[in-house]
Parts: structure tokens; C-alpha cells; sequence
């Protein structure tokens, strides 16, 4: 692959999971390299927790897992600083394997509505603190952004886009991607995790200056 020119349009693709708020945080980074690079930014399924039960995990075990409450302080403050609210369900971290065949659904209709979808269930889960492993949550947030809930459920019952998932969170797994969010510039430099935008701002000076 040829290095990208400087000022050419700088192709950006993320692995994320809805549950992850270092992936609500990226999407300010991401929004970063957009203004700055031109960047082209497309955001990929990674089921992150596949182990979690169908209808969530209690947060009070999460807590238990990593230290007890106030274990995300240093990712709300993050979030914060950002200037992304940072509100997750206080009961419930939610089972996202739905909402990532949802938005596959969405992708494949061609339609430009993917990016819109997968924007309104981040901001659903992580902003408003809504429980995403509930078709209702989900269908009221693909109606809001125009599409048909029904029609997006009965795809994702019928397994039409749990390939897509499965096959998305290997390739990244083989691409070195064992967290998220999973950042790759242009091809060819991986960024894992949230980095300070000064740090972007090398990747991309790395991935414009070395050889095609």
C-alpha cells in the first residue's frame, strides 16, 4: 500500500464495542482526525464480551471484578474532558451482541445509515444510560434515526449478520487487536486504546512519511 500524500484524504478504520467507554471516548479523537486530516472514518464490530449473559452483566459485579465503585473514574473524567457525557446504566452493563448485528444490518443496506446508527446506540448506552441488550431500547433508537426496527430485528433473529460480527472481531484478533478501541491508519500503523491527540498527530506523520 502507498503511503497516503499529505493532505490527501486519510483513511481511518476503528474496532469498537458499544460497552467500552474508552470507544465513546475515541469517537472525539476520531472526530480530531476528521478536521484536521480529512480523515474518512469507518468503525467496525469487535463483540468484546462475548461471555456476558444474554440479558447483561450487573454492574455491582463489574465492580467487584475491578476494584468497587468509582473503579471508571479515571474514563468519566476522560470522557469529561472530552466533552462526552459519560452516563452508563447504573444497574446493568449491557450484553451488545444485538446492537453490533443492528448496525451490520444498517451497514449492509448501503444506505449511508451505519455511521448515524452506530453515533445513536453509543450515545444511547454510554450518554443516556439506556440498557441496549433490550430490543425495545434498540428499536426506538433505529426509528429514530429513520429506519425500520422491524425489519432490522427480524434480520438480526434470523442470524443474517452474526457472520459479520464474528468474522470483524476475528480479523481484528489476527491483526494484533485483543482490546478496543482498535485504531488503523491508513493500512498499515495500529493504535491501540485512547491515545492524546499529539500522539495522532505522529501516527499520521509516521504512516505519511514512510516508504509506499
Amino acid at each position: 500500500m502507498t503511503a497516503p500524500a499529505a493532505g490527501a484524504p486519510l483513511a481511518v478504520q476503528v474496532w469498537s464495542d458499544y460497552i467500552c467507554p474508552f470507544c465513546h471516548v475515541a469517537r472525539e479523537r476520531m472526530a480530531y482526525l476528521e478536521r484536521e486530516y480529512a480523515a474518512q472514518v469507518e468503525w467496525f464490530p469487535f463483540d468484546l464480551h462475548p461471555e456476558y449473559p444474554d440479558d447483561g452483566l450487573r454492574r455491582a459485579t463489574l465492580e467487584t471484578l475491578y476494584g468497587g465503585p468509582g473503579f471508571d473514574d479515571p474514563v468519566r473524567e476522560m470522557a469529561t474532558t472530552a466533552g462526552l457525557p459519560y452516563n452508563p446504566h447504573p444497574d446493568i452493563v449491557p450484553r451488545s451482541r444485538r446492537a453490533l448485528e443492528l448496525t451490520e444490518w444498517s451497514r449492509a443496506r448501503g444506505d449511508g445509515s451505519h455511521h448515524g446508527l452506530h453515533t445513536a446506540i453509543m450515545d444511547a448506552c454510554l450518554r443516556d444510560g439506556r440498557d441496549i441488550t433490550s430490543w425495545d431500547v434498540l428499536a426506538d433508537v433505529a426509528r429514530a434515526e429513520g429506519l425500520d426496527a422491524e425489519a432490522g430485528r427480524a434480520a438480526v433473529e434470523a442470524g443474517a449478520h452474526a457472520a459479520a460480527v464474528d468474522e470483524s472481531t476475528a480479523w481484528a484478533q489476527a491483526a494484533g487487536i485483543t482490546g478496543v478501541p482498535g485504531i488503523v491508519l491508513a493500512g498499515r500503523l495500529l493504535i491501540r486504546g485512547v491515545v492524546p491527540c499529539e500522539d495522532l498527530d505522529e501516527a499520521v506523520r509516521a504512516v505519511r512519511e514512510a516508504p509506499g
